[in-house]
């Protein structure tokens, strides 16, 4: 005698702590009409400094998300952080938004709005002070925080 759950599917366990950040409606127009479709920006992270993003496109929006979170998975990479924070001060440009991150002392906490407080707490940084200059633009920001966070690889390699 079989137990009825013997073919029931297993779900696997999430590695990766997941943030839908934007889901906005696109619309085209074609000879028919418009066609809708829902794109998605979704961030990743371990909360031990591995972090990853991903825009994707589809008919639905849980479509969109789901190929957002794969391309986010597809494009990680490691944060250095050093004591909860950081390893130093950094300023990084993309399009319109300007993002500046510095390193803060134990028990200050993630002093950040928007986007930037989303992927720090998803790289498993603890101690920061940020500010967004310019753009108010989610997916410029995005961009920016996470060249800001990329460019900590060239110095840890020196």
């Amino acid at each position: 005698m079989r137990k009825n759950n013997q073919f029931r599917e297993v779900r696997e366990e999430k590695k990766y702590d997941e943030r839908v950040v934007q889901v906005d409606r696109v619309t085209r127009v074609v000879k028919g009409g418009r066609r809708m479709r829902f794109r998605a920006l979704v961030v990743i992270g371990d909360r031990a400094g591995k972090i990853g993003f991903g825009v994707a496109k589809a008919n639905e929006v849980a479509g969109a998300v789901k190929k957002a979170s794969a391309k986010a998975q597809k494009h990680m990479f490691k944060v250095n952080v050093v004591n909860g924070t950081i390893v130093h001060e950094v300023r990084a440009t993309y399009s319109g938004a300007d993002v500046l991150l510095k390193p803060a002392s134990e028990g200050t906490s993630i002093v950040a709005g928007g986007v930037v407080r989303t992927i720090c707490e998803l790289a498993g940084i603890e101690n920061l002070l940020s500010k967004m200059l310019g753009s108010s633009n989610k997916m410029n920001n995005v961009r920016a925080t996470f060249k800001a966070l990329d460019s900590f690889k060239d110095v840890a390699s020196k």
